[in-house]
């Protein structure tokens, strides 16, 4: 079909129109035409009256004049009215109804049918139509632009627009919003000053729809002033211009402004709610968004009910703070309304379940997904979820299959998969997919697969290894290459390498205390006391702050928060008792309190009752005081979680006959039986 179009608008060969025309006889009957109008109950009556405004439409074309007096402005209303309707093939049939007459469209009718090719998804059509006409119109770059900008083609747009300008035809308030929007996808920033100063020459900058289009292309080129004092000036705003800068505001971390501007609001949509709810969870206010995702439900009218994209920016806040059963009440929601079927919900659940420490209700979200429906990023969290959770033999299955399913990956689904075989030991089969990245799937290796791979080879002890490939890479080692090869010289207590990450660290990093604290506590298990002070010298000086460890833990939909030694909780005498218990009952199993993990100047009764009160272990406590035998206790820690707890928990799933999960910084620990899923090694 493309191929008639060069035919009849290039070379006006009247046989191959007529060929077209001949082979699509049965569809020119407008019954037979309208069959692709959906019939359903909800649509028949639409669908009638659609079939009678075509009928009418095409009246003129239908009766048998001679050529001569066919005239394009009996095409022009037919065209129209197939934009959109996705009815390309009576739109091809019409174009070589034109054809056989002789006729050929001036720059009106050809806007028309650029605009009916690009929405039906022949761009290379519209593109030729376009280039066909000696003497274009605004109204038909308007028709151009406007079809590169829904298919996301930003570059093309600016080039079109200005051909359009050099060709001295002003743009209107349809040409700005869009030529804008391309402005801002592309980050063009100095062009979209300069269509923000044409615009004002045309009187437009007030207009609402292009006001809001500046406003716009201002947040996301990152000049968030600029677009606050646009939004001040214009006489009158829409709801777009309001969500405009609330997006704005949440994006640059201004939470308390956008709170100002929602509240301010006198008509907000589902785009304003969605906006806020998005905007707390990427700020990482997880209790903001539940909160007015549940204010948002509360009103339960038309305009502000939840959609998919709501469901989908709510979820992440559910996994930033582990909350489970939330997370399983919004996917009920979503259930309820048929959200579950869309394909991106379903990804946004799988990744939900994964964070909150439910990999088996991650796995059958995956498995309700329609093989058609796996696309890349369903592929990609399915791929990550098994590494977080240390299960890399499955990651590197589900890497095969979605290989297998002709899916092409990228560097995210080769951070999962390396990930989870560095996690999992998987040594050989992690350097095989680093070494095959490029030559076999194209993609560059980035710090963070570098980072992955001096994870694996430092995990499995190869430290010079490791080193060696950190002084080969092509890019400068970032914090993340660095900070994997300190984790696993302090694993493997190589000091010398260790002091090598830990300087480069501390100028690539300063204020990350993690890193003199791991380098102190290798100085103090060496017994380099006078290494150990100057360290801490170093700390203080640079007014360091040491992040306090934390852990959460989710009981009857509410989070209950401990810190070391904590005794703030409502049932910390409880608490207490049951962990002043506890050593008793675990050393009669074999276990020995690993002091290493404890500060280094004091007693070793002292280290013994500080791991004692570690916040992980007051979560667990609080989590076989508070819950029945058989609910799964889940615990979410800030940072790495301690060796000693990492032992003590083993015992306690023993004992206690529980199965505890707890998610670190890093990956999950699945606790059953006396043993954890990493196989202790971490």
């Amino acid at each position: 079909m493309r191929h008639f179009l060069s035919i009849s608008t290039t070379c006006a060969n009247v046989s191959a129109a007529k060929k077209l025309h001949d082979q699509q006889a049965g569809t020119w009957e407008i019954q037979n035409s309208m069959k692709c109008i959906p019939s359903t109950a909800a649509c028949q009556r639409g669908a009638a009256a659609a079939a009678m405004l075509l009928n009418n439409l095409m009246q003129p074309l239908l009766r048998k004049y001679p050529s001569s007096q066919f005239q394009l402005s009996f095409y022009a209303p037919v065209f129209q009215f197939l934009t959109g309707k996705n009815y390309l093939r009576l739109g091809q049939q019409l174009h070589a109804h034109m054809a056989l007459r002789g006729l050929y469209p001036n720059a009106f009718l050809a806007a028309k049918m650029v605009a009916m090719y690009a929405s039906c998804g022949d761009i290379n059509s519209a593109v030729q139509l376009f280039s066909a006409v000696e003497y274009p119109s605004t109204l038909l770059f308007n028709a151009i632009i406007r079809a590169f900008t829904l298919y996301g083609e930003s570059h093309t747009t600016i080039l079109i627009y200005s051909q359009m300008h050099s060709l001295g035809l002003r743009g209107d308030y349809f040409t700005f919003p869009f030529v804008l929007k391309s402005c801002a996808d592309s980050l063009c920033f100095e062009m979209g000053k300069c269509v923000h100063g044409l615009s004002l020459r045309s009187g437009l900058n007030f207009d609402i729809y292009v006001g809001t289009s500046l406003i716009d292309m201002y947040v996301k080129c990152g000049a968030l002033d600029v677009a606050r004092t646009m939004f001040d000036e214009m006489p009158v705003r829409d709801t777009s211009s309001w969500n405009a800068l609330i997006a704005g505001y949440m994006k640059d971390g201004f939470v308390n402004s956008a709170e100002g501007l929602f509240r301010a609001m006198p008509n907000r949509n589902i785009v304003s709610w969605t906006a806020m709810i998005s905007g707390y969870t990427q700020n990482g206010f997880a209790d903001k968004a539940l909160g007015l995702f549940d204010e948002m439900i509360s009103r339960d009218t038309d305009v502000v009910k939840p959609n998919w994209v709501t469901i989908i920016s709510v979820l992440p806040a559910c996994a930033h703070s582990a909350a489970l059963e939330r997370g399983r009440q919004i996917h009920q929601y979503a259930r309820e309304r048929g959200f579950d079927s869309n394909t991106s919900v379903m990804t946004a659940l799988m990744a939900m379940y994964s964070k909150c420490g439910s990999l088996a209700d991650a796995r059958v979200c995956f498995g309700r997904l329609r093989p058609n429906e796996r696309n890349l990023v369903a592929w990609n969290t399915m791929i990550t979820a098994y590494a977080s959770h240390g299960c890399g033999k499955q990651a590197v299955s589900t890497f095969e299959q979605m290989i297998g399913a002709g899916v092409q990956p990228d560097a995210i689904t080769f951070t999962g998969l390396l990930s989870g075989c560095s996690h999992s030991g998987l040594v050989d089969a992690g350097l095989k997919y680093f070494n095959c990245m490029r030559s076999m799937f194209l993609v560059d290796p980035t710090l963070e697969h570098y980072a992955c791979v001096v994870d694996l080879l430092g995990r499995a002890g190869r430290l010079v290894e490791a080193y060696n490939l950190i002084s080969q890479m092509p890019m400068q080692a970032g914090p993340s290459v660095w900070g994997s090869l300190l984790a696993a010289s302090h694993k493997h207590r190589n000091l010398e390498i260790a002091e090598l990450a830990a300087k480069k660290l501390f100028v690539l990093e300063p204020a990350n205390a993690g890193n003199y604290v791991m380098l102190s506590n290798m100085y103090a298990k060496a017994d380099m006391w006078e290494e150990v002070n100057s360290l801490r010298t170093l700390f203080k000086s640079k007014g360091v702050k040491k992040t306090p460890g934390c852990s959460w833990t989710e009981v009857n939909g509410k989070a209950h928060l401990f810190r070391c030694g904590d005794t703030s909780h409502l049932q910390t005498k409880e608490i207490y008792s049951l962990l002043e218990e506890l050593p008793e009952k675990i050393k009669a199993a074999g276990y020995m309190p690993d002091t290493s993990f404890a500060l280094h100047d004091v007693s070793e009764e002292e280290k013994e009752h500080y791991l004692a009160t570690h916040s992980e272990k007051l979560a667990v406590a609080f989590g076989l005081l508070s819950t029945s035998p058989d609910t799964v206790i889940r615990v979410t820690k800030n940072l790495r979680i301690c060796g000693d707890c990492h032992i003590v928990i083993k015992f306690i799933s023993k004992i206690y006959r529980r199965e505890v999960i707890v998610r670190d910084v890093n990956r999950f620990h699945h606790f059953k039986d006396g043993s954890c899923s990493c196989g202790d090694y971490w």
